[in-house]
């Protein structure tokens, strides 16, 4: 395995960097805000299917009723 300086290190990281594509402002944004509204639509998900299986736990123990 070959050694690099640091230097060339470097050089080669800053050539790296000019190759990635950037998002926009709007990409971004719009990327941000599809997570926040997918974590609400799952939060919410996952809060039905608790109260529905703990509620069918209670039938099957009979207790809480």
């Amino acid at each position: 395995m070959a050694k690099t300086s640091p230097a060339e290190f470097m050089r080669e990281v800053r050539r790296e960097v000019t190759k990635v594509t950037w998002p926009t402002r709007k990409e971004t944004t719009v990327s941000t805000a599809m997570v926040f509204i997918m974590v609400a639509l799952a939060s919410v998900f996952f809060l039905l299917v608790d109260q529905i299986v703990g509620f069918g736990i209670r039938m099957v123990l009979g207790i809480g009723g």
